[in-house]
């Protein structure tokens, strides 16, 4: 019998190696680190500011002129999204149908709102100033931006068929608008009464201030289909921490380490990219991008593989499938980055385990039985 057990011990080794493999691989979905592309550009320095679900990327990219240019990253592939004919465009958001919206400049002067889609840039107008910019755009083609009126004040628009409508403020001079959901909730920042400046978000006509973690002024720059809200917001007059809110509270997300973060973008599972400020060596203060999810913010250059030459120094939005965006160093140079999730490896699961363990022990019962 002591020679069986010993036997067959090589069998039960393999299975209690087929079970450690399914319990070290941990949970179906988790992350082990990012694989990095460098966007590349067109001879300077580039910045990436938002990515759909397919992985479409968009952009701006400094020209050899000194002037900006929109882009969009597809395939490998960077393209010049042009002008409305002066010298410069950004290009802010990129929907489901590849609509991507930004500012560029028209041969008129100023810099007006545009939606591009196949090829064509459109110029979205203004609300009776010179200048607007767009900043986001649902899969509906709705889009949310700012733009001044005759008098010189800033307000929020919500552009749709056509049509620029002025979302207004909280009862103060300016509003902005930053981001828009499926739902076509827009959020932004808006000046009160008093004159402070808070977070908003704006549905149906009615503009909601979201309040503070406690200071004078917040910025909402992303929400999701959720109706979850992220940005910036200022804990006493000169500390300001990224921040997540929904269902009527404000939570703030803490920072790298150093005294200040900001949030630029929220998927719908609720992971939150941005930037935040640690402490480097000799006390000195670096800028990060960073991500956070489930109550924890990681410093996104600690899940990089080693040696990769970036420094990630700001996430700008973040897709459903966990595909960050944003610009960062790579050996030296200003580069628009996109971080693809590298997912831990699927566990073999407990069958095969189970198949092990029946075909050692039938084995077993064989050799016991001559």
């Amino acid at each position: 019998m002591k020679n069986v057990f010993c036997t067959s011990k090589g069998f039960f080794c393999v299975v209690l190696a087929l079970l450690g493999l399914v319990v070290s691989s941990g949970p179906a979905g988790a992350v082990m680190g990012y694989e990095v592309t460098d966007l590349g550009t067109f001879g300077g320095s580039s910045y990436a500011n938002g990515i759909n679900n397919s992985g479409q990327v968009v952009g701006k990219v400094r020209m050899a002129s000194g002037d900006f240019r929109a882009f969009l990253w597809e395939d490998g592939v960077m393209r010049n999204l042009g002008t409305l004919g002066g010298a410069s465009s950004e290009a802010n958001d990129i929907n489901a149908s590849g609509q991507v919206v930004g500012s560029s400049h028209p041969a008129s002067g100023g810099g007006h709102a545009f939606l591009w889609e196949d090829g064509v840039m459109q110029d979205l107008g203004t609300l009776g100033g010179p200048y607007s910019s767009a900043k986001g755009v649902n899969d509906s083609g709705q889009v949310a931006g700012m733009a001044p009126l005759a008098n010189e004040d800033w307000h929020a628009f919500l552009w749709e068929d056509g049509v620029m409508h002025d979302l207004g403020t909280l009862g103060g001079s300016d509003s902005h608008a930053r981001g828009i959901n499926a739902l076509g909730q827009v959020v932004g920042m808006a000046d009160t009464a008093s004159g402070k400046q808070h977070a908003f978000l704006w549905e149906d006509g009615v503009m909601q201030d979201i309040g503070t973690l406690g200071g004078i002024w917040t910025y909402a720059n992303d929400i999701n289909d959720l109706s979850q809200v992220v940005g910036s917001s200022c804990k006493d007059p000169f500390d300001y921490h990224a921040f997540l809110w929904e269902d009527g509270v404000m939570h703030d997300l803490g920072t790298l380490g150093g005294d200040e973060s900001k949030a630029h973008g929220i998927n719908a599972s609720a992971q939150v990219v941005g930037k935040s400020w640690t402490w480097g060596g000799g006390g000195a203060s670096l800028q990060h991008a960073f991500l956070w999810e489930n109550g924890v913010m990681y410093d996104l250059n600690d899940r990089m593989l080693s040696g990769s030459g970036w420094e990630l120094g700001c996430a700008n939005d973040i897709n459903d499938l966990g595909q960050i965006v944003g610009y960062g160093f790579h050996n030296g140079d200003m580069r628009a980055f996109l971080l693809t999730p590298i997912p831990i490896p699927e566990p073999a699961g407990l069958g095969v385990v189970a198949f092990a363990f029946l075909v050692a022990m039938r084995w077993l019962r064989r050799r016991m039985n001559h």
